[in-house]
């Protein structure tokens, strides 16, 4: 089995910026994800992150847990549950604007941490945006662009935490499905495994690295680039010990952002459009009720959606890429 790619984000500053450039094109065609370490964020945020997550979790979220699995009679099922996740899962939005200061029970510590952590995080998924750009031939600013609509991108965290599960063969940490939104960076345990992706038709085990951060890409990036790049499934695991932490954070465009393959793209391919063009709100919304189903038909559906007259036009929003 070839092995999942980690990527030295040093390498991008000197000789080897190429090598690290070829290795983020492979990954972005062939894997839909990789993980990358040296990324700018300092472990000493990231261990506090991690810390106060976890404190909070054993703090305000254990007992409700368990209390649901009971209720629900699910640590003695006997028979596979396919209309649930075992997580635990709260959820905080960075982009346009910040509800971190409405979550109940979140500690000042803890909210400050959370607040630095996503604008790093913010910054780190812009920078990624630009290398693929450059791997694709697209303009500098170009993906940010597409994602920006009216009010800029949305940008936000799911912070999970996938508990010790007694009938793991019949309960998923997270059920398999692909991202809706663009691209994702993911802060995983390093200590307790359970992501897999879905590769060549078989299940890979993304390896938990202390300090890493997981990158995937989203439906709205395969669209845009008119699927050279795909987003693909992928599911958690639950285990029988361990309480995995997980937090997700979906750099997504705005409700208002007219998604469609980049005409550079489709020009440079000499190659028509396989994906429609719609308002990513629209998506989202056919995306809650079929998350867990293939996407293709949600493309097709979005085929037949009309968009707004306001909003048919292909130029671009937002603000042209600086340094």
């Amino acid at each position: 089995m070839e092995n999942f790619p980690v990527i030295d984000m040093e390498m991008l500053n000197g000789e080897e910026r190429s090598a690290a450039m070829n290795m983020i094109k492979d990954a972005c065609e062939n894997w839909g994800f990789f993980e990358i370490k040296n990324h700018g964020i300092s472990h000493e945020l990231m261990d506090k992150v991690e810390r106060l997550t976890k404190e909070h979790y054993a703090k305000f979220m254990e007992q409700r847990f368990k209390e649901m699995v009971a209720s629900k009679g699910l640590d003695a099922t006997q028979s596979e549950i396919d209309d649930l996740d075992w997580e635990s899962t709260f959820f905080l939005r960075h982009l346009p604007t910040s509800n971190i200061s409405e979550i109940p029970d979140l500690e000042h510590d803890y909210r400050l941490a959370m607040k630095e952590f996503a604008e790093r995080l913010e910054k780190l998924a812009e920078e990624l945006l630009d290398l693929l750009c450059e791997n694709l031939g697209l303009e500098k600013g170009y993906l940010k662009k597409a994602f920006y609509g009216s009010k800029g991108p949305t940008f936000g965290t799911k912070v999970s935490n996938y508990p010790p599960c007694p009938k793991p063969e019949l309960i998923k940490g997270l059920r398999a499905h692909t991202d809706a939104g663009g691209l994702i960076l993911l802060f995983q345990d390093d200590k307790v495994s359970g992501l897999q992706l879905l590769k060549d038709g078989r299940w890979i085990d993304v390896p938990p690295m202390r300090h890493s951060i997981v990158i995937n890409l989203g439906d709205q990036l395969e669209v845009i680039t008119n699927g050279k790049y795909k987003s693909v499934m992928h599911r958690v695991i639950a285990q029988t010990d361990g309480n995995r932490m997980s937090l997700a954070s979906f750099y997504n465009p705005g409700s208002d952002a007219v998604i469609y393959p980049a005409p550079a793209l489709i020009e440079e391919e000499n190659q028509n459009p396989i994906y429609p063009k719609f308002v990513f709100e629209d998506y989202m919304k056919l995306y809650a009720g079929l998350k867990f189903q293939a996407k293709e038909p949600r493309f097709e559906a979005m085929k037949a959606m009309p968009l707004p007259m306001a909003m048919d036009t292909t130029p671009l929003q937002g603000p042209v890429a600086t340094a």
